[in-house]
């Protein structure tokens, strides 16, 4: 059984330190150091060292765009409480936004330093589902990302106040924040294994990155029951995630008939 302790690590100056904050910047450092390393070892090493340089812009665009997004889906509710929308430190960012915040800010700099935007993508897409595997622990000290009641041995316990109205009556949801983690593992196990092998033109990890995360979303989105807005009986983010599959798809189709 899982039960989150709290969502507060420790206080400093009277000031709570969240364990979603802490679990937040360890899965940018991953992200960020672990593309350098990537492309560093696998691509280029001279050019590597462009990244730690950018990197602090990329990570600014990045949180920025995970904010925005999650606010835009929440509009009913941040349009009335505006300064809401910079108080991150309770939580309230989504991959989606980063992710295409990120590819976005990533193409702006290839330009600007003048190196292969494909390949620099391959090295943030492999670090990056591993950032969004550590990641996921942030909704595990925040009660969310859960799913329908269950019984099982690794069912997580939701706290009243943040159980769906209908759900009151359970305490135990499936974790599908774990559920996903594990999925994003053993998706960076897959790419960083085609890197290895060098057996990928650029471009190639990078669809297959927002192919296989989005297949990976889709499943856990399943048994969500959290999810903040829906379309017609269907989650938002599973909507989303059948376009970037549509999207990667026809990129991956016009990068591998080039070679």
């Amino acid at each position: 059984m899982f039960r989150a302790p709290s969502d507060i690590a420790f206080t400093i100056f009277g000031l709570p330190v969240y364990f979603y904050g802490i679990i937040l910047a360890a899965a940018v450092f991953v992200g960020v150091y672990g593309a350098y390393l990537i492309y560093k070892k696998f691509f280029n090493s001279k050019e590597a060292e462009y990244i730690i340089d950018f990197s602090p812009w990329l990570i600014i665009t990045g949180i920025i765009g995970a904010r925005l997004y999650y606010c835009a889906v929440n509009f009913s509710y941040y349009i009335s409480r505006p300064l809401e929308i910079l108080n991150i430190r309770e939580g309230g960012q989504s991959i989606h936004g980063a992710v295409i915040a990120g590819l976005i800010a990533l193409y702006f700099f290839s330009r600007k330093y003048k190196i292969s935007f494909l390949r620099l993508a391959d090295a943030f897409s492999c670090s990056t589902i591993l950032a969004q595997s550590i990641g996921r622990w942030g909704n595990f000290f925040n009660s969310e990302a859960f799913g329908t009641p269950t019984n099982l041995p690794w069912k997580l316990y939701i706290p009243l106040q943040q159980r769906p109205e209908q759900y009151t009556g359970y305490e135990y949801f499936h974790p599908a924040f774990l559920y996903e983690s594990i999925l994003d593992l053993i998706i960076f196990i897959i790419l960083f294994s085609l890197i290895r092998k060098h057996k990928t033109c650029p471009g190639i990890i990078t669809c297959l990155y927002l192919i296989l995360y989005s297949v990976a979303r889709i499943v856990v989105e399943q048994i969500r029951i959290d999810s903040v807005l829906n379309i017609c009986g269907i989650a938002l983010p599973q909507i989303v995630s059948v376009l970037i599959i549509i999207f990667a798809s026809v990129m991956l189709i016009g990068i591998t008939r080039r070679t």
